[in-house]
């Protein structure tokens, strides 16, 4: 019997039980669920296919999280959701009344053009995160969300907003927000003063706006909690009167780049900050010298930016030894002298270094090869920046040790007065990527080796004194994209194994000395490696080279050189036909074969190069006529064949070829049509012997070489005509002796008659 009873009570309870336990979502939540979908469908939309009818559970369903205790929805996480092509959303707020317990709804990047009865967004009373990013809104937004002061992470990252910060529409009645994400929008004017009243604020991100931001930061002294503030992209500007008070903040990450205005002298709250993680000021005037100051305070200090901030003097070293730094870059400034010789012992950690663009003089430090986890060196002056800068003047021979550096990734000492002979050998750095060492005055042989050649991913050596040939190791580096060793003195031929290089993109040999024949080339379509880590995005960012396309020398930098491919062997004394297969390569966009002794026609296969965008063979001994379909490349920009043997019409005029002149078709003696003032006639002549314009503008049409040896071959033709007839007629032959007998009596007569006369007059 008490058995029985106990069976009964535990029976009671779960039946009493089954009323409350969450079994899936609630019914009014998931029909809220369909209504949503169909309206993020709208018109024709084919997201969220696991929100089923024949599924009761919506906990389960993707994109969705549940309360465990209660089975209401507690996240939205339906960020990119609308497909790309349905247009924009008006979305209904209604559709959220029902999540009662909703506290996580993330909408970003929904084409969301507006809200439709925005009163039911106040219900959401629970509600901690929204993010709206990367949709179409206004100021309005506000006017929604200014109720739910629950609220503790706001963005509203590249939505559009315009006008000065929305302060009378409830931006500062959110008081619990710990982070504000305003960046990349039009917002303009001052910061409002009530910011100073979010005093829960944590992380505040206004990037990429024109707002104008005091330098001081002085309307956020009141922010106790902040940790990090992201102002970069705005006007920054000094205030006349920088108050000496002491800020309540402590931050961890500071970023301020401005539009190069100036900015006075440091801020003063920096002098109170202990601890800073990341400081970035770019683009400031700021002036004055190197603050060593804060990396002594900071002592957890990882990442530190200094650029384009006018600074001057001598760089600074922190007193004692900072072993957390890992990132400095002070390139930009106007840094003078030697950079010290204990900055490898100072600063120990480092992984990236850039100190382009400075007055640095003086040699490398040794202690810099004591760094043994420096991927990143940059001492370049990198003229790419287009500001008058002094360059870095660096000299002296390319140290040895610094083949040693292990996890040297990317090397740049372009734009120095380095001489001497290139490094022999970088035998430990088996990391190394990327060897920039032009625009020097380095001598000698290519004589290199690498720890690991299939790693080396860029080799400039242009615009040196190198001599020599090509050699013919460079075949190891196989997965090289950039080969630049243009402005050298390098002779013979190209290594035939140079074309086992199927990684290539850009190869520049121009002006040089090499000759022979032009190879078949194959320019990579392999797409460039993905980066694995930060340090790799900034050795890909850092990268530069200069490059002839379109008649004009350019520089090219950072993220756009993996778009850019093409060939450059102008400038040299190679003869032989154009290989009919470097019309296959169809990405290549620049093609320049100028300036040499290059013969046969141009190659038809050349109507395939569909990219190109500049295409030069000038200063050739070309002939034939120009291929009629060269007219289907639409990316065609500069096009020139002057100073060559061709004829025939030239290309109509049409597409890209109706903006061609006549200085492209110049000096073609049998070329006719338009832009040429030559009209094609009925009969053309055939085409003259090709004549010599290598390198040079020609003083006539005729070949001299070949006149040398017609001339010659024509006078000792006569003299043994004339010694036939001679020996043949015994008539003609005494005449022939009497009167050379004749000539030599006369000239003999004439001699001793006029000598005397000729002695009066000083003649011996």
């Amino acid at each position: 019997m008490g058995l029985f009873l106990q069976m009964s009570m535990v029976l009671v309870m779960m039946a009493s039980l089954q009323g409350w336990l969450p079994l899936g979502c609630l019914e009014e939540e998931r029909i809220a669920l369909f209504l949503l979908k169909d309206s993020l469908n709208y018109p024709n939309g084919m997201s969220l296919p696991s929100w089923r009818k024949d599924n009761a559970d919506c906990c389960s369903w993707e994109l969705i999280e549940c309360s465990s205790s209660t089975g209401r929805v507690t996240a939205l996480y339906l960020g990119s959701t609308r497909n790309e092509g349905v247009g924009d959303w008006y979305f209904n707020a209604s559709f959220f009344l029902p999540f009662q317990q909703l506290n996580t709804l993330y909408l970003s990047d929904n084409r969301i053009a507006g809200l439709v009865e925005n009163k039911d967004f106040f219900n959401l009373k629970n509600l901690k995160l929204l993010d709206l990013s990367l949709n179409t809104l206004n100021n309005n937004i506000f006017q929604t969300i200014r109720i739910i002061t629950s609220l503790k992470t706001l963005y509203l990252r590249s939505c559009r907003l315009n006008g000065q910060m929305p302060t009378a529409q409830g931006l500062c009645d959110l008081n619990h927000l710990q982070e504000l994400d305003m960046s990349d929008n039009d917002l303009s004017g001052v910061l409002p003063s009530c910011l100073a009243n979010l005093t829960s604020l944590q992380q505040l991100y206004l990037s990429s706006n024109h707002l104008k931001i005091p330098m001081s930061l002085s309307l956020l002294y009141n922010l106790s909690k902040l940790k990090s503030f992201d102002g970069s992209g705005n006007e920054i500007y000094a205030e006349e009167d920088d108050h000496n008070l002491s800020p309540k903040f402590q931050l961890e990450s500071l970023s301020l780049s401005g539009r190069g205005q100036g900015a006075g002298g440091f801020p003063k709250f920096l002098y109170y900050q202990v601890n800073l993680q990341y400081v970035g000021l770019t683009n400031i005037q700021i002036k004055g010298e190197f603050p060593n100051w804060l990396i002594e305070n900071n002592t957890y200090l990882q990442e530190l930016y200094f650029e384009n901030c006018s600074l001057s003097g001598p760089f600074l070293l922190p007193k004692n030894s900072h072993v957390n730094l890992s990132f400095l870059s002070i390139s930009m400034n106007y840094f003078q002298g030697q950079i010290p010789s204990e900055i490898g012992a100072r600063l120990p950690g480092l992984k990236v270094l850039l100190m382009s663009d400075n007055g640095f003089n003086g040699s490398i430090p040794s202690s810099l090869g004591n760094m043994s986890s420096l991927q990143v060196l940059d001492l370049s002056n990198n003229v790419w920046t287009g500001r008058i800068l002094s360059n870095n003047n660096l000299q002296g021979q390319i140290p040895g040790w610094i083949g040693n550096m292990s996890s040297l990734e990317f090397l740049d000492l372009s734009g120095n007065n380095f001489s001497g002979p290139l490094p022999p050998r970088f035998g430990t750095s088996s990391k190394l990527r990327y060897v920039y060492l032009s625009r020097n005055k380095l001598q000698g042989p290519i004589a290199m080796t690498f720890y690991d050649s299939f790693e080396i991913f860029a080799l400039d050596l242009s615009h040196n004194n190198l001599t020599g040939r090509i050699p013919e190791w460079i075949d190891k580096l196989s997965n090289l994209r950039f080969l630049l060793l243009s402005y050298n003195n390098l002779e013979g031929e190209i290594p035939i194994r140079l074309c086992s290089l199927d990684q290539l993109t850009l190869i520049d040999l121009s002006h040089n000395h090499l000759s022979g024949n032009i190879l078949s080339w194959m320019i990579s379509t392999h797409p460039f490696p993905q980066q694995y880590n930060s340090y790799d995005y900034v050795s890909s960012s850092q990268q530069s080279f200069e490059f002839t396309t379109k008649s004009v020398s350019l520089p090219y930098r950072g993220s756009t050189i993996q778009y850019f491919t093409g060939i450059d062997f102008s400038c040299n004394n190679f003869t032989g036909e154009i290989p009919s297969e470097i019309g296959n390569l169809g990405t290549i966009k620049v093609l320049n074969l100028s300036h040499n002794s290059l013969t046969g026609p141009i190659p038809p296969t050349f109507s395939n190069l569909k990219a190109i965008e500049s295409l030069d063979l000038s200063y050739n001994k070309l002939d034939g006529e120009i291929p009629p379909r060269l007219t289907e490349l639409f990316s065609l920009e500069v096009f020139s064949v002057a100073h060559n043997n061709l004829s025939g019409k030239t290309p109509a005029r049409v597409a890209q070829f109706a903006t061609f002149d006549e200085s492209c078709y110049k000096d073609n003696r049998f070329l006719c049509g338009e832009p040429l003032p030559k009209i094609c006639g009925a009969a053309m002549p055939p085409s003259p012997t090709p004549t010599s314009t290598n390198n040079e503008d020609d003083g006539g049409f005729m070949d001299m070489e070949v006149f040398y040896v017609t001339f010659c071959v024509a006078y000792i033709m006569v003299l043994l005509v004339i010694g036939a007839v001679l020996y043949i007629n015994p008539y003609w032959r005494r005449a022939w002796f009497h009167i050379i007998e004749v000539s030599i009596n006369n000239c003999y007569y004439f001699l001793v008659d006029n000598i005397p006369i000729l002695s009066k007059f000083g003649f011996s």
